[in-house]
C-alpha cells in the first residue's frame, strides 16, 4: 500500500473518533407512533440534550532560526549525470 493512504486511513480514523468523543447526546424523551384509527391523533417525536465539545483556536507568532547550509558539488571531468 501506498503511504499516502495508510496516513489518509489514520488521519479519517483519528477524525471520526474525535467526533464520537466530542458530541454528547442523551435522548430526554422517549419516540411515539401516531394512533392509527379511523381519527388520527398525533405522534410525539424525541427530543435529546446534546453537549458539544468546546475548542478554542488561536494564533501565535513564533520566530525560528533556520540553519544555512553550502553544499559544494566536486567537479568530475565535467560531466553530468544526465551524459554517464
Amino acid at each position: 500500500m501506498k503511504p499516502g493512504i495508510i496516513i489518509a486511513a489514520i488521519a479519517a480514523v483519528a477524525a471520526i473518533a474525535f467526533g464520537v468523543y466530542m458530541i454528547d447526546i442523551d435522548q430526554t424523551e422517549e419516540a411515539a407512533l401516531p394512533d392509527v384509527d379511523v381519527s388520527v391523533e398525533g405522534g410525539n417525536l424525541p427530543e435529546f440534550d446534546v453537549e458539544t465539545g468546546d475548542i478554542d483556536v488561536g494564533t501565535t507568532t513564533i520566530e525560528t532560526t533556520v540553519p544555512t547550509i553550502d553544499i559544494e558539488t566536486p567537479a568530475e571531468d565535467n560531466r553530468t549525470a544526465e551524459n554517464q
